[in-house]
């Protein structure tokens, strides 16, 4: 079953619409990526999924439940984990402090939590050696580590990244796609909405086109990565290997 559909989802701020009905799907498994220039609403989708954001017309299941209208906090618990462009961490708090406020509705199981913190420790080994330090005084790799740790923290069924590779220099950033393409084949469906489109089209198994609030093309990764309009776009006119 398709673990995430949305149909004709329309979002807008104020008098203007940002998203003018637009269809997605993501299965099980499987990583899925939302191209566009800066502007054609791909960080509004991110966020009207997770309930950050009205949704005006059209609906969004997980799982075959509505998420239309439900709080953000109940799409959390529900198995959604949206982790925000910027990575919005809690700069004074350490990570380990970051991590338990991931698993703030674990709070009445503070075995698990503390489990699953472990867990987070074992896939980021680098952040167990920085369990006490200030997110804010973490590099912006570490930073990102400590996003998507969080996010993964309640063991989501679908995990929704913001540019994850903004401002990070291209070790770290083929890095943080490792991870990625790690939680995919570990099972977990992934949306992933990012600039770097070349490195995107090389992990995603499918991708979406957005321009203008509108889907432009849509298809497996592999071909859209040789299609002439994407080249054009978003690859400098020579296709993704």
């Amino acid at each position: 079953m398709t673990l995430l559909v949305v149909e004709g989802l329309r979002v807008g701020y104020g008098k203007v619409e940002v998203l003018h009905g637009i269809d997605i799907t993501v299965g099980p498994s499987e990583i899925v990526a939302l191209l566009g220039s800066n502007g054609a609403g791909k960080t509004t989708t991110l966020r009207a999924l997770s309930g950050l954001e009205p949704i005006r017309g059209g609906g969004v299941t997980l799982g075959g439940t509505s998420l239309v209208g439900v709080p953000a906090h109940r799409i959390a618990a529900m198995g959604l984990a949206h982790v925000p462009e910027r990575r919005r961490l809690f700069a004074p708090l350490s990570v380990e402090e970051n991590l338990k406020l991931g698993g703030y509705l674990m709070r009445d199981k503070p075995a698990e939590l503390k489990q699953r913190i472990e867990i987070m420790y074992g896939l980021f080994p680098r952040l167990a050696e920085r369990r006490l330090q200030l997110a804010g005084t973490l590099s912006g790799g570490e930073q990102q580590m400590v996003a998507i740790a969080r996010a993964l923290i309640l063991k989501p069924r679908l995990l929704v990244l913001d540019e994850p590779s903004m401002g990070l220099a291209p070790l770290i950033v083929r890095s943080i796609f490792g991870i990625v393409r790690r939680l995919r084949d570990e099972g977990m469906a992934i949306l992933l909405v990012e600039q770097n489109a070349r490195q995107t089209l090389r992990i995603a198994d499918r991708a979406y086109v957005l321009e203008n609030g509108d889907i432009l093309v849509q298809g497996a990764a592999s071909a859209l990565a040789q299609d002439p309009r994407v080249q054009a776009a978003y690859l400098g006119g020579v296709a993704a290997a």
